[in-house]
């Protein structure tokens, strides 16, 4: 099982169309994936909700600091990715998620202000880091990318936060029509129509070579990709799929997408 934890702490920057990219292709790969929608705008789970029954796509929604913990042991499991879509908030939920994940993706935008979005992400990594004395494995994913040239904005972002010692996927989400449709129609990129769609293919390819770097780089870090709260989340054991126990039922969704 492999945690992502994907965040910026401004909004906009792409970070819901990264979670339904890889949530896509990791299940395409055969294992299920669980999307747990921080955001109260509920954007992933929403489209997760409408990926169709054979999608492996499941979603989990209000989720808070208390049950955050509870949900990961409950869904800990081989064969399933958890993918966590944080709000843009840089409170204790991001904390505590970042402390857990296997990986924390920070998607960029080609703009200053996403930058700095990028920069407190970092900056809240560095203080965990600094009390909990362990390392958080993390990476930029530049997002709606222009497959066509790389504008003096972006190059500028980019270098900004390798200096900062930031590590970066080398496949960026490149800006394609298809993944706007992928929120407006019912399903994934797998499931849109070819003849309606274009240049459907090239997001598809750019979606699988994503997924192919983001497993590569949780792969690379190997037990230290595991954030330093991990071991105490799990040192009580796997939970079955009873309720969690700081969890009240109707604050509890799952929501059977795709």
């Amino acid at each position: 099982m492999a945690v992502i934890a994907v965040a910026n702490a401004k909004g906009g920057s792409g970070k819901t169309t990264t979670v339904a990219l890889l949530a896509t292709e990791l299940a395409r790969s055969g294992a299920e994936v669980v999307v747990l929608d921080c955001d109260p705008l509920g954007l992933a789970a929403d489209w997760a909700s409408r990926c169709g029954p054979d999608s492996r796509i499941t979603a989990v929604t209000d989720i808070t600091p208390g049950t955050l913990a509870d949900h990961l042991r409950r869904l800990n499991r081989p064969d399933r990715h958890i993918i966590a879509d944080l709000s843009a908030a840089r409170d204790t939920l991001m904390a505590m998620a970042l402390g857990l994940c296997d990986l924390a993706l920070i998607p960029v935008q080609g703009s200053a202000l996403d930058a700095r979005g990028a920069i407190q992400v970092l900056e809240l990594i560095q203080c965990i880091e600094a009390n909990a004395r362990a390392h958080i494995n993390r990476a930029i994913v530049l997002s709606r990318v222009n497959p066509l040239v790389a504008t003096r904005s972006l190059r500028t972002v980019r270098d900004l936060l390798l200096l900062r010692g930031m590590a970066m996927i080398e496949t960026p989400v490149v800006e394609r029509g298809a993944f706007r449709e992928m929120f407006e129609r019912s399903g994934t990129l797998y499931t849109l129509d070819a003849g309606q769609v274009r240049n459907l293919d090239r997001a598809q390819a750019n979606m699988q070579a994503l997924a192919r770097d983001v497993m590569a780089r949780i792969e690379r870090g190997g037990r230290d990709a595991h954030g330093p709260f991990a071991q105490l989340c799990y040192q009580h054991g796997i939970a079955t799929d009873e309720p969690c126990a700081n969890d009240d039922e109707p604050s509890r969704q799952r929501v059977k997408g795709a």
